[in-house]
């Protein structure tokens, strides 16, 4: 497809360029998602005439949609007035790639290759930035856009490259502007972010250039909280919470749960000063700013509730297998009607721990007991609901499940012992 509506192009005496991530992405030996084309040298009522079923979308300027892909014509932008929005657009067909791609943000985006002769054009030295692992910011219209400081940390943990200084110093001198953004391009970023494979690296370079706090208060707030040592040798809250990401998002593509992760320690901030660097009770503080940076940035309901659920519970599940029987079967109860569940809280508890001292396992038996024993078991065997009432009920209920944990732990600690 994209050859013959080269081919048209060409007869009318433009060329058509792949450009932006598709270009990236073929360059870094990755299968791209979308691909995305440029057209030069071609009027707007021209492209119109040569591909009248071709769909116009986007307000600011046309973009047209042929067999899925989208086609713009090569541009360049006039900052007028603040904001992401604040850009007056010229489409005329004297307009080069080169310019076209001038005012694009990052140089590893800044990079075309002809459809028809598939020559790179590579004007800002994109391609050696691929290679170098870099992040850099193409020219000076950079600061013109701000919402380009969170692409800037976002493809950071995407491709886990490094930011160079000086584009450092470009998110530094967004900071005023990035209030502009709307809640919901904040929280597209942000889940973005979440979803590559360091998602860390997102907010250490926000960190970095001092613009973590703008959004993302609530996880500035953790920077230099410190820790007991022995069990924390990693650093203060924020760099434990870093790396508690990270593990998470090895094991779980869920982005729901790496934000559990992520907040799972939101109540050290509101530790008294005179009982650090322990952070007791901090488990049961955690609820507030969670709900803070969530109803900011308008988050997703099911994210709130997984991080204020995460906090709450992550400090008894570490320890649950050291509790009662009975007690332990509250607390499966109450885990397993949670969003977060068992699984993903047992998946957060074990990244959570620094010194790797032992591997916290709950759900499996967890799930066992209350697979063989619930309200439907005990009503088979004539106990019911009715006879009983709710608290008896509820109360026998634990005590079958108690002895089905107390049978299966001895299990396992015969298994272990042989």
């Amino acid at each position: 497809m994209e050859k013959e509506v080269a081919e048209k192009i060409k007869e009318a005496g433009g060329n058509l360029y792949l450009v932006g991530g598709a270009i990236r992405d073929e360059i870094m030996g990755k299968e791209p998602h979308d691909r995305d084309y440029c057209v030069e040298g071609i009027e707007l009522s021209d492209f119109i005439d040569l591909f009248p079923d071709a769909k116009i979308v986007g307000n600011d300027f046309s973009v047209f949609l042929i067999d899925g892909c989208e086609f713009a014509l090569a541009r360049t932008e006039k900052k007028v007035s603040k904001g992401y929005k604040g850009f007056k657009v010229n489409t005329s067909k004297d307009i080069t790639i080169k310019e076209d791609l001038k005012r694009r943000d990052l140089t590893i985006n800044a990079i075309a290759k002809n459809v028809l002769t598939g020559e790179i054009v590579d004007p800002f030295n994109g391609v050696l930035d691929i290679e170098n692992r870099k992040i850099r910011h193409v020219s000076d219209a950079f600061d013109e856009d701000p919402l380009r400081a969170y692409r800037v940390a976002r493809f950071a943990a995407k491709y886990d490259f490094d930011v160079v200084p000086e584009t450092v110093e470009k998110l530094r001198n967004l900071k005023d502007e990035l209030n502009t953004l709307t809640k919901e391009r904040v929280f597209v970023e942000l889940r973005k972010a979440l979803g590559t494979d360091t998602p860390s690296k997102f907010f250490r370079v926000l960190k970095e250039a001092n613009i973590l706090d703008v959004h993302f208060k609530e996880i500035n707030d953790l920077v230099g909280v410190p820790q007991p040592e022995k069990y924390h040798p990693e650093g203060d809250v924020f760099e434990h919470t870093m790396m508690v990401l990270d593990k998470v998002a090895s094991k779980t593509p869920d982005e729901s749960v790496r934000f559990a992760a992520l907040v799972h320690d939101f109540g050290k901030v509101k530790t008294p000063k005179d009982i650090l660097p322990r952070h007791i009770g901090h488990d049961e503080v955690a609820e507030e700013p969670i709900k803070n940076l969530c109803n900011r940035i308008k988050l997703p309901n099911v994210w709130k509730k997984k991080g204020i659920e995460t906090a709450s519970m992550h400090m008894i599940a570490a320890i649950c297998k050291d509790m009662k029987p009975y007690k332990q079967a509250i607390f499966f109860n109450k885990v397993n009607r949670s969003s977060i569940g068992l699984d993903d809280l047992e998946l957060i508890v074990n990244a959570d721990d620094m010194t790797n001292s032992k591997e916290v396992k709950f759900a499996d038996i967890a799930k066992e007991t209350l697979n063989k024993v619930n309200g439907t078991t005990l009503m088979d065997k004539g106990i019911t609901f009715e006879e009983c009432g709710k608290e008896k009920f509820i109360h026998l209920l634990l005590e079958e499940q108690a002895k089905v944990i107390s049978q299966l732990e001895r299990q396992e600690k015969n298994n272990i012992e042989i």
